[in-house]
């Protein structure tokens, strides 16, 4: 049974517990949300149990709205750059700047190499897409069901705990896409447009949802359903494309947990900032709850370089009016393969959206961490402020910049004299040992 099939039948898995415990939430308010679909718990049982003794075990994390918003780094292996120990590198450092699930997009090298070797090290969930390996040295218009099938199969035995599977485009949608600026900018979405166009046929993943959907069951691995028609560019957003694979999404939603799946469904993309709002509710009623899983959204399209920062705008709005979680996107964006320290600088980033909505959201104990914050300022103990630093390490570094006495009650921004806090606390004193001013003359 699935984390959904035992949800719906009233059980409380120890995933259920240890996501409970993570969130500081009651284990029967995990399952009530897992039963109704709102919440997801990615954990392919081979992850949960691999066969190798020495291998990670992964530690289950619940991703829907009642939750902290989760964040996903994007790693892989390109044709022409990085390999395994570099992707291995990658991995490391998304989760020690905060990432709570990875995937490997790898294109390039040994595939299956590659993501053994990401599963075996990694305790947090690990996404694919299989459409990637399932063209490796061979054209995807050669692409059959049987194919589909056995490298569906092939990667949830090895462990992969959510699959990006795009089956919501479908040959009547192909017609809308001569309307936009950019086209299709998904690269499964191209892929299997381009098999549609070349066979004559429906989508090959939408034909064989059900059966994808009962090697999904068989090893609990969550559907994470593919926006192949996400906008590529502002001028491009909220298009009747766009909205028209979204409603076949839906659709997928509800196939999928007949079949007793886990799902969740990936949204755009670049959208203007006033649009974001309406996108995150649309999907929350057309796919009934289901967590969206969106990249950015990217607001302008004219920041190449920053788009990390350019996207976390997005993406602060998207976890506000109704993401769960939120695929970073790295200074390298549009430009090039992430190396490491794009990867960190893109985890850091969404992990500052993340909280930021978060806290807008009044989350329970959402808060506490900055609360904590406050009073290690007010207090000027720096040591704590570095102690509760998302990365304290560049906070202290900076610190140690300007040579100021590490346990000074000031910082180089004003100096001593002209220190506000410093200022404040002389004016309470002030206040507590001569009371309030008379204000009247």
């Amino acid at each position: 049974m699935t984390q959904y099939e035992h949800a719906l039948a009233g059980a409380i898995t120890p995933e259920m517990r240890r996501v409970a415990q993570r969130e500081q939430r009651d284990a029967e308010f995990i399952r009530a949300e897992a039963a109704a679909g709102r919440l997801v718990i990615p954990a392919n049982i081979r992850h949960l149990s691999p066969a190798d003794a020495s291998a990670a075990r992964l530690d289950p994390c619940g991703i829907g709205r009642a939750l902290t918003t989760k964040i996903n780094a994007n790693i892989g292996a390109s044709p022409l750059s990085s390999c395994k120990a570099q992707e291995l590198l990658k991995l490391q450092w998304a989760v020690k700047y905060g990432a709570d699930a990875v995937m490997d997009l790898s294109t390039g090298g040994d595939l299956d190499d590659i993501r053994t070797h990401i599963i075996a090290n990694s305790t947090v969930p690990i996404g694919t897409v299989p459409i990637y390996s399932m063209i490796v040295a061979r054209c995807v218009e050669e692409l059959t069901v049987a194919d589909i099938l056995a490298t569906v199969e092939k990667q949830a035995r090895q462990g992969v705990d959510f699959f990006t599977i795009h089956a919501g485009l479908l040959r009547r949608h192909l017609p809308l896409i001569g309307k936009r600026k950019m086209g299709i900018v998904s690269r499964g979405g191209s892929l299997l447009a381009k098999w549609m166009v070349h066979h004559g046929r429906e989508n090959p993943m939408y034909e064989a949802f059900d059966e994808i959907s009962a090697i999904c069951r068989q090893y609990d691995v969550t559907y994470s359903l593919g926006d192949g028609l996400r906008p590529g560019c502002l001028a491009d957003a909220s298009d009747e494309a766009q909205f028209a694979e979204l409603d076949t999404l839906g659709e997928l939603v509800r196939r999928a947990r007949a079949s007793g799946v886990q799902v969740m469904v990936e949204g755009p993309g670049h959208v203007p900032f006033d649009q974001i709002e309406m996108n995150m509710t649309r999907q929350q009623k057309v796919c009934d709850g289901s967590p969206f899983y969106v990249l950015g959204p990217v607001v302008t399209d004219v920041f190449p370089g920053y788009d990390h920062i350019v996207s976390a705008i997005g993406a602060t709005a998207a976890a506000y009016w109704g993401a769960s979680f939120l695929c970073y996107v790295t200074p390298t964006e549009h430009l090039a393969l992430p190396a490491p320290e794009d990867v960190r600088q893109g985890c850091i980033a969404y992990k500052i959206a993340a909280h930021a909505a978060d806290v807008a959201r009044h989350l329970p104990a959402a808060r506490d961490w900055d609360d904590r914050m406050s009073e290690a300022r007010a207090n000027f103990d720096w040591k704590r402020q570095f102690e509760l630093a998302f990365d304290g390490e560049a906070a202290r570094a900076i610190r140690k910049r300007d040579n100021v006495d590490a346990d000074a009650d000031y910082c180089s921004m004003c100096g001593r004299d002209w220190c506000a806090v410093r200022i404040s606390k002389q004016v309470v004193a002030w206040n507590t040992e001569h009371g309030t001013p008379n204000t009247e003359h």
